[in-house]
Parts: C-alpha cells; sequence; structure tokens
C-alpha cells in the first residue's frame, strides 16, 4: 500500500464532507461580516441616528428567529445540503440586491429597503449556521473529545473568518466604495457556491418526508434551559457590539473630514476584527483550555455555570469607567483591553454552549434542537440589536454596558438550571 493510500485510509469517516461545509461556512461568513460593517459605517456617514443603524439590523435577527425554526425542520425533511445551498444562494442574492440602492432616496425608504435586503441576509445566515453545526454532530469522530474539538474549530474558525469580514468590509468602504464592494463580495460568493456543490462529497443526511415540524420543539429541560441562557448570552454582547461600541469609536476617532472618516473606518474595522478573531481563537483553542478529552460531559455541563459568572462583573466595571472618566483617549483604551478581557470569556462560554447543544440532542434530532436552540440565538441578537441602538442612544456606550451585565446575570440563571445528570441520557436517546 502506497504512502498516499495509507493518509487517505487514516482519514476519519466524514472528514471530506466536514471540509465541504467548513470551507463554505469560512465564504458565508466573510462576507456576513463584510456586509455588517459596510452597511453600519456607510449609514452612519450618511447621518443615521443610533436607533435608525439599530433598525437596519432588527429585521436580520428577527429573520433568523424565525428561519431557525423553520430551516430544522427544512433540513430534517430536505437534508443538510439543501439548507447549506439555500443560505448561499440567498446571500448571494441579497448582495445584488443592495447594488439597486439609489442614494436619492429618502431615509425612510432607504431604512425599509436595507432592512429587507438584511432579512433575507439573515435568513441566508441562519441557513448556513444550522447546516453548518447540525453536520458537525453527524460527522464528527466519537471518542472522548472529538465532538466538542470539532465543533469548536468550526465555531473557532467561523469567527475569526467573520472578525476578517469586518476589517474587509471596513477596508473595501474606504478604498473601493460601497456599491464596488458589495458587486465584488457576490461574484466571489457565487464562485465558491458553485466549487463547493460540485466537489461536495457525501456523509450527510438526506432527509426524511415523515418529519413534522411539532418535533422543533424539545421536551429536553436541558435543551430548553441551554436556550434560554443563549438568548441572554448573545444579547449582552450585542447591546454593546452592534451599534454602541462602533459608534462611540466614530465619535472619538473622526473629525467629520473625509480623511477623518477614513482613519475611524479602519480603526472601528480594525477593533472588531481584532475582537472577533480573538474571540474564534480562543473558541478553537477552548477543548484544550477546559480539558475536555479528559472530563466527563457532566464536568462540562457545571463549567458552563461558573464561566457566564465570571463574565458579569467586566461590563458592569467598564460602564462605571466611562460614567467616571467621560470620552477620553484614556477611557478608550481602557474599553479596548476590557473589551478583549470580555470576547475571550464569552468565547468559552459561546464554545462551551456550541458544544453542550450537540451533546445533549440525539443524531435523529440534531436539526430540531440545532435549530431552536440558534433560534434563541437570534432572539437575543434581536434583543441585543434593539437595545444597542436605544440604550447609546439614551445613555452613551456606558448605559450599553451596563444592561449587558445585567443580561449576563439572566443567562447564569439559565446555566444554572442544565442538570448533568440529564446530560448523558439525552445524549443517548
Amino acid at each position: 500500500m502506497s504512502a498516499t493510500s495509507k493518509k487517505v485510509a487514516k482519514r476519519p469517516d466524514g472528514l471530506s464532507a466536514y471540509i465541504a461545509v467548513t470551507a463554505a461556512y469560512w465564504a458565508f461568513m466573510l462576507t456576513d461580516g463584510a456586509l455588517r460593517m459596510l452597511v453600519l459605517l456607510h449609514f452612519h456617514t450618511l447621518g443615521f441616528s443610533p436607533v435608525q443603524l439599530a433598525y437596519l439590523f432588527i429585521l436580520y435577527e428577527l429573520a433568523g428567529v424565525v428561519t431557525n425554526l423553520a430551516a430544522g425542520w427544512i433540513a430534517a425533511r430536505f437534508g443538510l445540503t439543501s439548507t447549506l445551498y439555500a443560505g448561499l444562494v440567498i446571500q448571494i442574492g441579497a448582495l445584488a440586491a443592495l447594488t439597486q440602492l439609489d442614494p436619492g432616496w429618502s431615509v425612510t425608504a432607504s431604512v425599509v429597503f436595507v432592512m429587507a435586503v438584511q432579512g433575507a441576509s439573515g435568513v441566508a445566515k441562519d441557513l448556513a449556521k444550522m447546516s453548518s453545526k447540525s453536520a458537525v454532530k453527524v460527522l464528527a469522530p466519537k471518542e472522548t473529545g472529538g465532538l466538542f474539538r470539532w465543533v469548536a474549530v468550526l465555531t473557532g474558525s467561523k469567527n475569526a473568518v467573520k472578525g476578517l469580514g469586518f476589517l474587509l468590509g471596513a477596508a473595501l468602504l474606504a478604498l473601493a466604495g460601497f456599491q464596488a464592494a458589495v458587486i465584488g463580495m457576490g461574484v466571489v460568493l457565487a464562485m465558491i457556491l458553485i466549487a463547493v456543490a460540485w466537489k461536495m462529497p457525501g456523509g450527510l443526511p438526506k432527509g426524511r418526508k415523515e418529519a413534522k415540524f411539532r418535533e422543533v420543539f424539545s421536551d429536553n429541560p436541558n435543551v430548553n434551559w441551554l436556550s434560554a441562557a443563549r438568548v441572554f448570552l448573545f444579547g449582552a454582547r450585542d447591546v454593546w457590539f452592534v451599534v454602541g461600541i462602533p459608534i462611540y469609536f466614530y465619535a472619538v476617532l473622526s473629525d467629520g473630514s473625509e480623511a477623518g472618516n477614513r482613519t475611524a473606518f479602519f480603526v472601528i474595522g480594525t477593533f472588531m476584527a481584532v475582537w472577533t478573531i480573538l474571540y474564534g481563537a480562543v473558541q478553537a483553542f477552548a477543548p484544550r483550555l477546559l480539558r475536555a478529552k479528559d472530563r466527563p460531559e457532566s464536568e462540562l455541563v457545571t463549567a458552563a455555570r461558573g464561566w457566564v459568572a465570571a463574565l458579569v462583573a467586566i461590563p458592569a466595571l467598564l460602564a462605571v469607567v466611562v460614567w467616571v472618566r467621560g470620552e477620553s483617549v484614556e477611557t478608550t483604551t481602557g474599553l479596548i483591553v476590557g473589551l478583549l478581557i470580555f470576547g475571550a470569556i464569552f468565547a468559552v462560554n459561546s464554545s462551551l454552549h456550541s458544544y453542550l447543544i450537540l451533546a445533549f440532542t440525539s443524531g435523529a434530532r440534531v436539526t430540531m434542537d440545532v435549530g431552536f436552540y440558534y433560534m434563541a440565538n437570534a432572539a437575543g441578537r434581536l434583543l441585543g440589536t434593539l437595545l444597542s441602538g436605544l440604550t447609546y442612544q439614551l445613555g452613551g456606550v456606558g448605559a450599553c454596558l451596563m444592561t449587558a451585565s445585567v443580561m449576563l446575570a439572566l443567562s447564569a440563571v439559565g446555566a444554572a438550571r442544565l442538570s448533568p445528570e440529564r446530560s448523558g441520557q439525552a445524549a443517548t436517546a
């Protein structure tokens, strides 16, 4: 047997499909991050208020709530590749639609149009996310720690790629302009879709025609409590991440000139990219940090409680710094350092959640439970997005951060209700 054939023989079952799914997910998330930054910064320079900017993303997040419920059932009925390809196709259509935005439209017309396009992009994102995360449960090796490693690599690398997307979006806006940036991303994503569809190997479930929509609602208490904890965990991030911090940095860094705007765009894009890349790197490292290979699942359930409790104080302390010191270079530096620390601890929490939802479910229910869980994730992002514009307008970035602390305390309540005794039974059901 040749060396090449030996290597092929050692490849774990399902690894080729996992690589293809991950590549498609990377491509999607790169454009998703870039599109968010393009829309946020482009419309801020047009004079949109923080609340109006939040409106642009509301339908994006609301679409995720509905899509994830439906996507779990669609994937169970028609197969995971169908929902993955549908997500990529819809994102390409959303990018194409944005090229039709007319600068001469009224603010109301522009907001409504971009909300609709962002809604389509939200549908696309959650179809792609649910497909990719569900595929890990099916394809991951069965030895101890295998599932956590594979989901951590997928989730961590996705967030690193999305971070690069934030930087790419800010750079493209500064160098090429809104229209050219959107067209370029659409063309590249279309090429990647064709390549992935052409080379997609077997190994993913084909679907079962008898799947019923009511199956998306779980009777597993761990799935439901974890979903509740996820709502407030991601709400606590987006309440400062979506509008508050980018607009605060713009206010501090830009003097309103074209050169000032360009500098602010690059700094904002760089911070968002670094934060998200760090977040993704820690997620990928989480299985080793938590020694997941050597610990039973029940201990990881207990760990999920402690890690969210450790996160509660950070945004509260940062809010106090903002209120005491006001807007200054020192305050901004403190926010950057504090939010990077927040991002690292947040990443461990998120990685634990992403693993536990797959551990709590079974192969037969994976798309249903993952869809329900990411519906909760989208509900949290929707709540955070709504509060981000509102709290910033009412009390600045300090109000955003204090609201985040309250939401993290609520997430800790949900995590405290997870039962280690029930987890093993659910995973093997």
